[in-house]
């Protein structure tokens, strides 16, 4: 469970100040499908960094599991980040000179796993994602699609409990892009968390709670029945 509490973030646009976050509250189960919607500037992106542990809030509290990550050390906030959230980014964020295995084993290999202990904890998210056949590929050798499904295996091989994606469809055809979110939402089916960050309207209205930003602030908070 994520908890949000009386959140700010404040940024220097040369010498002037603008608030990306203003008292924002929230609070997301396990296993909630949620999107985040708004204009650019809105605080969108500024919020996920936030819940995945890559930026601090100026003030205000942010609790996993009812524990306060604000005041944890850097290596904490590290650690926590690796065993608990994965991020699935617009622009994939691809090691290009590693294959599309190498890339989804990058987290165990920078945890320090053997390669045995790797290879087997990859194996079956490769095969979940349909990359079998392109495993052994390099990113620049793979369609839109492949390079985000990579992505994502990436962002879960570590079983994490919540999943940020920021704008994943948005460098995808539309048929690629409906893979995505189908294989988002059959892991977030499977139990993870779901968070995604989007302009697409049709996607965030497959979310069953959409949140809408305007100028740092939550100005709307739906839910539907699963």
């Amino acid at each position: 469970m994520l908890r949000v509490d009386g959140v700010n973030r404040t940024f220097m646009l040369g010498d002037q100040p603008v608030r990306a976050l203003r008292d924002i509250n929230l609070r997301i189960d396990d296993g909630e499908y949620l999107s985040v919607m708004g204009p650019s500037g809105s605080g969108k992106s500024t919020l996920l960094n936030v819940l995945g542990l890559l930026d601090r809030p100026d003030s205000g509290r942010y609790f996993i599991d009812d524990v306060d990550t604000v005041s944890m050390s850097e290596e904490r906030r590290a650690r926590v980040r690796r065993e608990k959230i994965g991020f699935v980014f617009q622009s994939y964020h691809l090691v290009g000179r590693l294959t599309a295995a190498e890339n989804i084993e990058l987290p165990m290999t920078l945890a320090g796993w053997s390669p045995a202990r790797r290879r087997e904890a990859s194996a079956s998210v490769i095969e979940k994602l349909g990359l079998t056949e392109r495993a052994r590929h390099l990113p620049e050798q793979l369609s839109g699609g492949q390079r985000q499904r990579v992505a994502i295996g990436r962002a879960i091989v570590m079983r994490p409990e919540v999943l940020l994606a920021d704008e994943p469809t948005g460098n995808l055809d539309s048929r690629s892009g409906d893979d995505v979110v189908a294989l988002l939402e059959t892991l977030n089916a499977d139990g993870i968390t779901l968070l995604v960050v989007t302009h697409d309207i049709d996607l965030g209205r497959r979310a069953r709670r959409r949140i809408r930003m305007v100028d740092g602030a939550v100005v709307e908070d739906v839910r539907e029945d699963a």
